[in-house]
């Protein structure tokens, strides 16, 4: 018998939204990032790489509503495109994390013993790097490449899943309806996929939806230092790093409006993770 996850109630989405203005801001938000990665590059007014040195570093016009950068490229259309890139990566990198991250924990969590205390002990050394070191430090051995990123972000971020499923499992495999699953015959296994790693998808899901904002910030700190992806691509870190310069001259636009989109874009999954804890926390839906 599996016990049953709690599903959303008709109408939670709803009282969700009513309860707090934000999480409809959350929403619209990341409806906008979705559509902008989707589609911004088939509908965005100029080629995000065409440069054209006679309009370089005008300031927003009805022409280049972000301005043009110091090679003339359109600003508003890099900033879209780069839009697909930087989420592509923090997708990329979290689902990793979370996959591994969130087996690897319910396992040590549900048969603990020696496996449990050496990978506890492996996720505190892990940690008391300070992440984004680390991040730098893999990609620099890895490579500078956008697939190095993506798996420098989902190492750094294996801890927070391994202890995270661990602690929900734990209390967890003693339950009734586990013992009602290992009375009828179901193998560890089973268990396992079938009745535990299901009831623990919620706080999984709320860490991931976190997750997303930092792995975006990671993807662009790592393209400002020089150490993700490489110019010409369009991404908010290289358009952060390549304005900044321009600040002391009056060219504010450059840094400003990628800048914004980063912001932006971190906001979104933070706040994305407040809303998803209103929706699928039990003891908030009541």
């Amino acid at each position: 018998m599996t016990h049953p996850v709690h599903p959303v109630r008709q109408g939670g989405l709803r009282r969700a939204l009513r309860g707090n203005p934000l999480n409809l801001f959350a929403l619209a938000l990341f409806a906008l990032l979705c559509f902008a990665a989707a589609f911004g590059p088939l509908l965005v007014p100029h080629d995000p790489l065409a440069t054209d040195a006679a309009a370089a570093l005008q300031p927003p016009s009805a022409r280049h509503w972000f301005g043009t950068d110091q090679i003339g490229r359109d600003l508003f259309s890099r900033v879209v495109v780069a839009t697909r890139l930087d989420l592509l990566i923090a997708l990329g990198a979290v689902s990793l994390s979370l996959v591994a991250g969130s087996a690897l924990g319910a396992i040590i969590g549900y048969w603990g013993g020696v496996l449990d205390t050496v990978v506890s002990r492996l996720v505190d050394v892990l940690m008391a790097f300070p992440l984004f070191v680390l991040a730098m430090a893999l990609v620099a051995a890895l490579g500078n490449s956008v697939i190095n990123v993506v798996y420098a972000t989902a190492i750094v971020n294996l801890p927070f899943y391994i202890r995270l499923a661990r602690s929900e499992v734990r209390p967890r495999r003693a339950l009734g309806y586990v013992e009602a699953a290992r009375a009828g015959g179901s193998g560890d296994w089973r268990i396992l996929l079938r009745h535990l790693i299901p009831n623990i998808a919620a706080p999984l899901v709320i860490q991931a939806s976190v997750n997303l904002g930092w792995a975006v910030l990671n993807a662009a700190a790592l393209s400002f230092l020089g150490l993700g992806v490489r110019p010409p691509t369009p991404e908010w870190g290289i358009m952060v790093a390549e304005g900044a310069r321009f600040i002391a001259s009056g060219e504010w636009w450059i840094v400003t409006f990628p800048g914004l989109a980063l912001m932006l874009a971190v906001l979104a999954f933070n706040l994305l993770g407040d809303a998803l804890r209103d929706l699928l926390d039990p003891r908030l839906r009541r």
